[in-house]
């Protein structure tokens, strides 16, 4: 009766160890999916505001390039805004502020562009974020396409969504 017993908690314990096992690896399965899934939004919320910077221009957006980083100028009624992409991270600096923050970080590449379609002169950006060891499979990779308002030409139909 005693060996009997003494196997049974032996095999409680097995169990509870394998169901352990199991919740852990869960629970951390869970922390990363969380993790991704606020670099996803993160970027979204970004580059929906690069879409509705680009959408209020009151001018032309002068891009620069630069060894490591790339800058996009957008003038403004109040004042210029620019987009840096520079130590991995974009940075935004908007009219009264005194230092640019980080929006978005870690970034691998970040390209803007002008992307003439038509008669429509559109900008698009390119932001891939650093990939994890987790998710070697799959790309974090966005495209975001905004038309400025003076970028219409005339003739040209109503702006890109």
């Amino acid at each position: 009766m005693l060996v009997e017993c003494l196997v049974y908690i032996g095999l409680f314990a097995l169990v509870l160890g394998i169901a352990y096992s199991v919740f852990y690896r869960g629970w951390e399965s869970e922390k990363r999916f969380r993790r991704n899934a606020d670099e996803i939004a993160l970027a979204l919320k970004t580059g929906e505001k690069w879409r509705a910077d680009v959408r209020a221009a009151t001018g032309p957006l002068r891009l620069e390039q630069a060894i490591g980083e790339q800058i996009l100028h957008i003038p403004q009624a109040k004042g210029e805004v620019t987009y840096v992409f520079w130590q991995n991270g974009i940075w935004r600096n908007g009219p009264g502020q005194l230092e640019a923050f980080l929006l978005l970080g870690p970034v691998q590449t970040s390209e803007m562009v002008a992307d003439q379609r038509g008669q429509v002169s559109a900008w698009r950006w390119e932001v891939e974020l650093m990939s994890r060891k987790y998710r070697r499979m799959v790309r974090p990779l966005f495209t975001f396409i905004a038309v400025p308002a003076s970028g219409m030409k005339s003739g040209a139909a109503a702006p890109l969504p």
